[in-house]
């Protein structure tokens, strides 16, 4: 794809990634005031829902970030696995938030007398949100289409308009009707929005530090890719696992015919057993042990 925006929406990813990060965390800290001037549970709920966006901006930055770090003698693939923890830390305050936002929200609505919302105060307060999700979608709409870390702050960004909407709505209903049950309900269906996505998050966490293969990448088809290379006879012990997100490892024990050796052709097939897990698997970092045949086939039978 070609885009052709220029000034601030054709900055680098980083840039838009940290202007965007700086109007998610205004907004966020506007909405937690907002939401304690006015007693609303919805304005607390989506200024959470805010925080998931924060996040996962500060975690695109720091993957940037951290990728561009060495590795050294005691960390030898680097602190790629920062971003890793980061995220495990932000799915458990996710979770804390909308369960917390739940059990207060059903209160609301079992004792809806108990509570006062000022809706006029809450209802700018939700429009000025949504604004500045507006802008901050305007901003990474070019990059997104280019950028993987960007396109997953463009859909945060997108999921926390739909979040402001609701809160604009329950305020509407508020300053008209004066049914206070409407921020409840609102920030009910926040936190069901919030659930979710904590929930991945979690699971993507667990199965990176499991050392578990990245989800779209199926061992026997590399290892169908990998024997179809002249003078390979089998592949085993065959290790995928991810460092972070979007940082695959494979590691595979090859036997070889005798001859590949023997003519001396085996860093030209080197060459292309990790040309063909860049190219077809997208793995940048991969180790092959390269073993003659028979050695191949003696190691298979103690493992």
């Amino acid at each position: 794809m070609h885009d052709h925006a220029h000034g601030i929406r054709g900055a680098g990813s980083r840039r838009l990634l940290t202007i965007s990060l700086c109007l998610t965390a205004t907004i966020m800290v506007v909405q937690v005031v907002g939401a304690i001037l006015t007693g609303s549970l919805a304005l607390l709920a989506d200024a959470a829902h805010m925080f998931t966006d924060a996040s996962a901006l500060v975690i695109a930055l720091i993957a940037t970030a951290v990728a561009a770090r060495p590795a050294d003698d005691r960390r030898t693939f680097g602190y790629q696995r920062a971003e890793v923890l980061g995220a495990l830390v932000n799915a458990i305050i996710l979770i804390v938030l909308s369960v917390s936002v739940g059990i207060e929200g059903v209160r609301r609505l079992v004792e809806p007398a108990d509570t006062e919302v000022a809706g006029p105060l809450m209802l700018l307060v939700a429009i000025v949100g949504l604004l500045a999700n507006a802008i901050a979608m305007w901003l990474l709409s070019s990059a997104q289409k280019t950028n993987i870390n960007v396109r997953g702050a463009y859909l945060e960004v997108l999921g926390d308009m739909i979040g402001s909407a609701a809160v604009i709505v329950a305020a509407i209903v508020i300053v008209v009707t004066g049914w206070m049950p409407a921020d409840a309900i609102a920030s009910l269906f926040i936190a069901v929005m919030i659930i979710p996505r904590a929930i991945t998050l979690l699971r993507e966490v667990f199965s990176v530090l499991a050392e578990s293969a990245p989800k779209d990448t199926h061992v026997s088809e590399i290892r169908d890719h990998l024997l179809g290379f002249d003078g390979v006879t089998s592949v085993h012990d065959v290790h995928v696992w991810q460092l972070t997100r979007g940082a695959p490892v494979f590691t595979a024990h090859v036997g070889v015919d005798p001859a590949v050796f023997a003519e001396g052709r085996t860093g030209a097939l080197l060459e292309k057993l990790q040309g063909c897990l860049t190219d077809h698997f997208d793995v940048a970092h991969s180790t092959f042990q390269l073993e003659p045949d028979g050695q191949a086939e003696c190691t298979e039978s103690h493992a």
